[in-house]
């Protein structure tokens, strides 16, 4: 019998339990709150629609020397010549130095000599030798005399070309670092020639922009110090490799000939206004979510908000291009897409 009441006592305690935890739980799910699934969120929405895609961009870099060069001879001495000033055009194989030689000529002239010797002495063995008056042997040994001789000749005359000193190409002496009497060495600096006929305008480019250049397009360049001015460059190199902050350099060619206006160092900026597309499908900037792998766009169809995944191209400040995944005449939603999700009601405003 005791049993049996312990039993009763048993299930009606869990009897009690499993009411309080029923109860509980309706409670509970009372306030939670549950949305409407007929109440509409209000979102801002724009057309995808054809658009010309064009925008205007300025850059700004300094120009830099087509070439430059330091002068250095090939051979040591006294500079007996020295024909340059800074500031001197220069044309392609203008002498900048000459160094004295005159030892070297010298070499030359005793060097003759012992050729002219070896000759005669070949002419001698020659006869002798077509009588089996003295061995061949000598005959041989005198003609490699000749020849080593003339080799030594020639390795003089080449050191002799090396002490004139010209200008690889046509430019202006920018510095001079000898005077005439100075004694060089092989090697040490004389002076620096710097070609400016034509200039390379340098400037870094937003890698969202790099896309406006091309290798061979034509730009306008423009300078702070001639305003109003116009030169003619052209786009000779793009940057296969960007910098830390995701600039890429691109070098403008800016042809300097004539009056040489421009000098390496100053500022030259670019404007490049160029019409990206034709008529192509675009959305506001705003209406792209997600990332820029995987960009998404919410589309206003049948009251509801629809997440479709998209393919951008071309961009500008305001808009974007959608090569896949948007036809034109789709409502887009442009802002309030934190509360949206997909199949949400929505009413645009």
């Amino acid at each position: 019998m005791k049993r049996i009441w312990l039993l009763l006592a048993l299930v009606g305690t869990l009897g009690m339990t499993a009411w309080t935890l029923l109860n509980n739980k309706k409670e509970v799910e009372a306030k939670i709150y549950k949305p409407n699934p007929d109440q509409k969120v209000g979102v801002r929405t724009a057309v995808a629609e054809l658009r010309n895609l064009s925008q205007n961009s300025e850059f700004l870099g300094s120009f830099a020397a087509n070439r430059q060069v330091e002068i250095r001879p090939q051979a040591g001495g006294q500079i007996i010549q020295l024909p340059i000033e800074e500031g001197q055009s220069v044309g392609a194989g203008r002498l900048i130095a000459k160094l004295d030689d005159e030892q070297l000529r010298y070499q030359i002239e005793a060097l003759q000599v012992t050729l002219e010797g070896y000759q005669n002495d070949l002419k001698r063995y020659e006869n002798l030798v077509k009588g089996d008056a003295t061995p061949a042997v000598n005959l041989e040994r005198t003609q490699l005399s000749i020849r080593s001789t003339q080799a030594q000749i020639k390795q003089l005359q080449k050191q002799i070309a090396n002490t004139t000193i010209t200008a690889p190409f046509a430019g202006i002496v920018t510095e001079k670092m000898v005077e005439k009497g100075s004694v060089v060495s092989l090697g040490s600096p004389i002076a620096t020639v710097t070609d400016i006929s034509s200039l390379k305008l340098v400037v870094d480019v937003p890698e969202k922009a790099i896309n406006q250049f091309r290798v061979g397009q034509s730009l306008s360049v423009s300078t702070e110090i001639y305003p109003g001015a116009h030169f003619a460059g052209r786009v000779t190199l793009i940057g296969a490799e960007g910098d830390a902050a995701h600039n890429y350099p691109v070098e403008i060619t800016v042809n300097n000939s004539g009056k040489n206006l421009l000098r390496a160092g100053m500022y030259g900026s670019i404007a490049n206004t160029s019409q990206l597309k034709g008529q192509t499908l675009s959305v506001p900037r705003q209406a792209i979510i997600g990332s820029e792998k995987q960009p998404q766009v919410y589309v206003v169809e049948g009251g509801k908000a629809v997440l479709k995944s998209v393919e951008i191209g071309a961009t500008t400040n305001d808009y974007y291009e959608i090569r896949t995944g948007l036809k034109a005449g789709d409502q887009v939603v442009t802002s309030g897409q934190i509360n949206l999700q997909n199949g949400t009601a929505v009413s645009a405003q």
